[in-house]
């Protein structure tokens, strides 16, 4: 693989599971008459043949913005996705006819589809007041019947995609194994690391089989510190080993 389909891979690796009607709920997102991952991969391939350097590098920058009625950030929002020509958003705090309304207009002016993502841990209703929460992941590490699990992503990406969004970061891998920890512990499915991995697998899966793309979080041993990292630097005093166990 070229050195140009690698810079982008992460961009376009989500756009190819795009079908054509799987957005005709939400006006903020492009839709694309491909049929198949070929067409996909044949597309990508000409888009990126017709870029710059500049516009490479664009679409290697994902920025912060809020579905609020704020006209600067539209604007200033605005004039990045055409000047820089940006590759994504990550939707920060607002509410959902805000943020359709923006993402409609945002993804109108950019050349290329943006990658629009949020960080909806326990879904939509993460950032927007106005949506119920899902459980917590601690709250959903004890229930036993795993197909509801699934049935959690299903949902989450369904309400993500009316919004506009393609990306969550999500789900919380973490294993809450440090008691002293203060900023994972209900975030986590739990303490046994074998539950985790099944149910963070179960909830990605949910969540990508409806059409969203998963990101497992955090770095290793984040469920084993005693730092909240959106604060400091956490440190990990453990052996490698225990780390990659």
């Amino acid at each position: 693989m070229s050195s140009k389909k690698i810079a982008l891979l992460g961009f376009f690796s989500l756009l190819m599971v795009f079908s054509p009607g799987l957005w005709a709920q939400a006006e903020s997102t492009p839709s694309f008459p491909w049929k198949n991952k070929t067409e996909a991969f044949r597309w990508a391939d000409r888009i990126i043949a017709q870029m710059t350097l500049e516009e490479k590098i664009g679409q290697m920058i994902m920025i912060p913005a809020f579905g609020k009625d704020d006209p600067e950030q539209e604007q200033r929002i605005s004039k990045i996705i055409q000047q820089y020509k940006i590759g994504g958003l990550i939707m920060m705090q607002g509410t959902p006819a805000h943020q359709i309304r923006l993402l409609t207009l945002w993804q109108q002016q950019s050349q290329v589809p943006l990658m629009v993502a949020q960080d909806a841990e326990w879904g939509l209703g993460m950032r927007m007041k106005e949506i119920p929460d899902f459980p917590r992941n601690m709250t959903l590490g004890a229930i036993q019947d795993d197909s509801l699990i699934y049935q959690v992503g299903v949902e989450m990406a369904r309400q993500l995609k009316q919004v506009g969004i393609r990306m969550n970061f999500a789900p919380v891998a973490d294993i809450n194994i440090n008691p002293a920890n203060p900023v994972i512990n209900t975030r986590s499915f739990g303490e046994n690391k074998y539950q985790v991995a099944r149910k963070s697998i179960l909830v990605a899966k949910g969540m990508q089989d409806e059409g969203v793309m998963a990101c497992a979080k955090h770095f290793p041993g984040h469920g084993d510190t005693e730092t909240d990292s959106h604060h400091s630097l956490p440190l990990i005093q453990h052996s490698a080993e225990r780390l990659d166990s």
